[in-house]
């Protein structure tokens, strides 16, 4: 048996898809060839884990044409897949996975797509609108119609030593204390400045930590994120406040200095998906997006969600021009959650 699995274009989805991976595997057992095809961005993410026996790169903008959708199906006819399972919506995943000659395409009917797929899912629509569900229940979905019954949300994700030893390096450089006292927080907002808490904020919250909980603060950032990182650096006026935009900016890294933390406070985005795939808690601050899509019974996390008759409006700038669902969500409320879950956790050890 050789399967394809066409993975999600985002951080954070593909961390959502682990539950599905892990069940196919179980599902298709040891014997058969797993092949994942994803954004070669996103590949180191999933070292560590034993899911996939390979991972090929599919990107339609990239401007090696090797990485382009008729050279993935060109691949793929040579490897003659006996099923594709795609996790993305996109009409693209479909062809290619059609030129590519799987014998089963197996996804979801949307975007014009159905004629091209074997195994068809249908999403599940309240008056004729596709109705809001958790992504991982959705990635699942697809895993339950091959018959996967060995099914958990759980989140998965694992470091490597690679990983680990750039952690050591980054915690010696920065002299971030090794006795557990950190928490990391990460401001990035890929999707759209709509999903952006205010850089003073982070900074005050920042600060707070520091003098009054006794913890390090190390601020998490993507290439893009450089100069955010440095300016709630700046803001906090604390020694112990740092920041990774002078540090490698790699996945391997990444996720081990978020492992190493006692939690995480987050914009919705990648990277707080990837604290609870590593067993961190995380507290979300939500704005145009409602929680219920990455909802996940398995995770220890606090959503923070102002109630406003906008929120959820799903763009990527505030349409009102007021942003009010993250400008008023406060320091105060934020820093209120991160003690209790501190006190939490201490109360869990005492016991």
């Amino acid at each position: 048996m050789k399967v394809a699995v066409f993975l999600p274009n985002w951080l954070g989805d593909v961390v959502m898809a682990t539950p599905t991976l892990r069940a196919l595997r179980r599902h298709f057992g040891q014997q058969a060839t797993m092949i994942g095809i994803m954004r070669p961005y996103l590949a180191a993410l999933l070292a560590g884990t034993d899911w996939l026996d390979q991972l090929w790169y599919f990107h339609p903008k990239s401007k090696d044409a090797r990485l382009h959708g008729p050279a993935v199906a060109r691949r793929m006819r040579v490897e003659r897949f006996d099923m594709a399972v795609l996790l993305p919506n996109s009409l693209r995943t479909a062809l290619v996975a059609w030129w590519g000659g799987a014998k089963e395409r197996i996804g979801y009917v949307r975007y014009g797509r159905g004629p091209l797929l074997t195994g068809k899912i249908y999403p599940r629509r309240v008056r004729r609108q596709i109705a809001a569900e958790p992504m991982v229940d959705s990635y699942l979905a697809i895993a339950s119609l091959l018959g996967c019954t060995q099914q958990s949300q759980r989140l998965e994700l694992a470091t490597v030593a690679a990983d680990e030893e750039s952690a050591d390096t980054v915690f010696k450089s920065l002299a971030i204390r090794d006795d557990g006292r950190l928490i990391t927080l990460n401001c990035s907002g890929a999707y759209g400045g709509s999903k952006l808490w205010p850089v003073e904020n982070f900074g005050r919250l920042a600060r707070r930590i520091t003098e009054r909980l006794d913890h390090d603060v190390l601020v998490m950032c993507g290439p893009k994120e450089r100069e955010i990182a440095g300016e709630v650096v700046r803001i906090s006026g604390s020694r112990r406040v740092f920041s990774m935009a002078d540090q490698p900016l790699d996945l391997g890294t990444a996720k081990a200095c978020i492992r190493r933390a006692k939690l995480m406070v987050s914009t919705d985005s990648g990277p707080r998906h990837v604290a609870a795939a590593l067993d961190r808690p995380v507290i979300t601050l939500f704005g145009p997006m409602l929680p219920i899509w990455s909802e996940n019974p398995t995770q220890r996390a606090v959503n923070l969600v102002l109630d406003l008759d906008c929120i959820g409006c799903h763009r990527r700038t505030c349409p009102r021009g007021h942003h009010r669902c993250m400008r008023e969500l406060t320091v105060h409320r934020v820093f209120g959650e991160v003690t209790r879950l501190l006190d939490e956790e201490e109360a869990s050890k005492a016991a």
